[in-house]
């Protein structure tokens, strides 16, 4: 035996002390790879849409609602869609909506034991993937062994009939009904989605970025692959200035400054008054706020300060995206330095090789002799806002915490999860990109990418590799070979400076060329190529992918190269539901295989809870199994099965006196 496998076996035998220990656990783990595959729930592009993001959490995608309607089922007086509704807006909203159902009793007493009985049967249907020891830890401390005991009753044996009865009517007699109605309420909600996967862009036009955040941290398993609005929050929470110009930018365009002040309690009036002074009489036409849905303003005056705030910012960025480039020429972006490439004599710009007249040549705070150069005033401001950013304590929890459950990329049971794309080149190769530390391409552009982002946190305070990180994390935001971004350009400059619909082209990359080929078989070649980059298995892999809405209204399919690649973006950013049709989609792949369910607009939690309103969703089933799925077919059944091996190992060290047992009995 190796010295360090003993050193190893030594550590194990710490937790297994003896033969009879370790062969337990043996038996326990070989017991648990028999077991189905839990369920996981993929999610992308939530962009601050809060409600319907914290409803789809509450309805597991409406997984809960079918256990309802299975528990129900066999039952002749709890059939009315009325009732089943009711359980299952219970069960997504306990604590608001229990007050709306003791409303209506009569006989609140029965109807405490009726759903008391209800939720304990849709509790175990929904527990029946995992060990009771598994149950038993997550179950809450205050009810943990009644609920144990409920959990496990056998109603029909009559030597424990009064047993169970008088648990039931203590409950309610104690005045505990409530909270235990609670406790189990959220039992079932965790219980039904094992691990929550969000494939990217939790940041953008919603309302409240920050309520989901919140959730998430709070989530029992959750796992986040950043989008590229995530990488310009992660950047502006460092501390980078081209960053927090662009989350302001974002932020004013869809009049929503509360966003940032409220949920953050960033301070913008540096740059109110800024904007007041010196863009009270210039151009501002181009800049009013775009309004979602019924949207009103308080006043023109509002407005008016919106759109000069806008305008502000957005000079201020274009500015400071020349500086960046300027810095750092690796990223081959020059023709993007527009400010610089300004005929101010003529009022025209070249972008894309054709000359544009510019319809906003209004630009009191720039120096045609150096377009680039932030005023003294401007420079105060971002300085300011800088410090905002930085201070804000509850920005930088959440932000630790895209890092600390974030990545570029994750591959876990055989599909490989990224917001945007695998650059690729137009042969169909991946594409190769220069930087400071050599070429990179694939898995290691993407590997790179992530080591560069978390440099740009993490390194230390004005060191190199900080600010060079800062940087890449806006190159991650809108770079031209950013995985998280897939287009040539973002075309903020255009959109308000020219005005012009062919100037606003954002060609996307070629991983978009193949994938979405009208020839599957085109398209399925580029999978494979990345399944072997990732080291898929091409029978069993998938491609996870968010970032472009899909048009599911035009009658485009999320399922790309023949089912190997999904695309989940469907649309949870109200601004573009007018053009996909949909509120979203959420993935769920269980022990039966894979289904996609594309939701429609969820109305408001306030009709939730009060008329039952529900989010209705199409299941559209991807991929049966043969054979259901059990644990030993994951990624956690390869380390279960490891573990098996190892412990084996330990057994036999302790038969062979390689090592001794150790026995705790008469200590002290």
């Amino acid at each position: 035996m190796q010295l360090s496998e003993k050193k190893f076996l030594t550590w194990m035998a710490k937790d297994y002390p003896t033969i009879a220990a370790a062969s337990e656990e043996i038996i326990n783990l070989q017991a648990i790879l028999k077991l189905p595959k839990p369920t996981e729930h993929f999610m992308s592009d939530l962009h601050g849409e809060y409600e319907a993001f914290t409803h789809i959490l509450s309805n597991a995608s409406g997984v809960i609602r079918e256990k309802v309607e299975r528990v129900l089922a066999d039952k002749p007086d709890r059939q009315t869609p009325e009732q089943r509704a009711e359980l299952a807006a219970l069960i997504y909203y306990p604590v608001q909506k229990l007050p709306v159902l003791k409303e209506r009793q009569t006989d609140l007493e029965q109807w405490y034991r009726k759903t008391l009985l209800d939720l304990l049967e849709v509790c175990r249907v929904t527990e029946s993937k995992y060990t009771r020891s598994f149950v038993r830890k997550r179950l809450p401390k205050t009810f943990a062994y009644i609920l144990d005991e409920l959990l496990h009753a056998h109603f029909e044996d009559h030597a424990k009939e009064d047993y169970y009865e008088r648990i039931l009517s203590s409950i309610i007699d104690t005045g505990q009904a409530d909270d235990f109605i609670i406790a189990l309420c959220e039992l079932i909600r965790r219980l039904s989605v094992h691990r929550l996967h969000i494939v990217g862009d939790i940041f953008d036009r919603g309302p409240r970025p920050d309520i989901i955040m919140d959730e998430l941290i709070v989530h029992h398993a959750v796992d986040i692959q950043w989008g590229n609005h995530d990488a310009e929050w992660m950047g502006a929470a460092a501390g980078s200035e081209v960053c927090i110009a662009s989350v302001i930018h974002v932020a004013l365009s869809y009049h929503d400054p509360e966003m940032l002040e409220d949920s953050y309690g960033l301070n913008l009036r540096p740059l109110a008054l800024f904007a007041e002074e010196v863009y009270q009489n210039t151009d501002v036409s181009a800049f009013y706020p775009k309004l979602l849905g019924s949207e009103t303003l308080p006043s023109r005056r509002d407005f008016d300060r919106t759109a000069r705030m806008h305008k502000a910012i957005t000079v201020m960025l274009c500015k400071l995206e020349c500086q960046v480039l300027a810095r750092n020429p690796e990223f081959q972006m020059e023709d993007r330095a527009l400010l610089e490439r300004i005929d101010f004599t003529a009022q025209s710009v070249e972008v894309d090789g054709v000359r544009y007249r510019l319809r906003d040549c209004d630009f009191p705070t720039v120096d045609p002799a150096c377009p680039a150069r932030l005023t003294k005033e401007e420079a105060d401001v971002m300085q300011k806002l800088c410090r905002s950013f930085r201070e804000s304590e509850r920005l930088q929890r959440h932000i630790r915490f895209l890092y600390a459950k974030g990545g570029i990329y994750k591959v876990e049971n055989q599909n490989l999860l990224f917001h945007g794309a695998v650059p690729m080149n137009e042969a169909g190769g991946f594409a190769s990109v220069k930087t400071r530390d050599g070429w990179f391409s694939g898995k290691a552009w993407m590997d790179y990418c992530e080591k560069k982002a978390r440099e740009g946190y993490f390194a230390p305070e004005n060191s190199a590799a900080r600010r060079e990180g800062q940087d890449f994390l806006w190159y991650l935001w809108c770079g031209r070979l950013s995985p998280l971004f897939g287009r040539h350009k973002m075309s903020v400059f255009e959109h308000f400076f020219i005005g012009e619909p062919q100037a606003y082209e954002e060609k996307k990359n070629a991983y978009y060329t193949f994938i979405e080929s009208d020839d599957p078989k085109q398209a399925e070649r580029a999978v494979l190529r990345i399944f072997e980059e990732f080291g898929l298995d091409a029978e069993r892999g998938h491609i996870i992918n968010g970032h472009v809405p899909v048009r599911a209204k035009a009658g485009e399919s999320p399922l790309k190269a023949g089912g190997k690649l999904l695309v989940i973006d469907g649309g949870f950013c109200k601004a573009y539901q007018g053009k996909t049709g949909i509120a979203g989609y959420t993935l769920v792949s269980s022990s039966r295989g894979l289904s996609l369910r594309s939701h429609s607009p969820f109305e408001s939690l306030q009709k939730a809870i009060e008329q039952n309103g529900d989010i209705l969703s199409v299941v559209n089933v991807v991929e049966t199994s043969q054979k259901r799925i059990c644990v030993e077919d994951t990624d956690e059944g390869a380390r279960l099965k490891e573990k098996i091996q190892d412990l084996r190992a330990l057994v036999q060290a302790y038969r062979t006196g390689v090592l001794k047992e150790t026995s705790t009995e008469g200590s002290v």
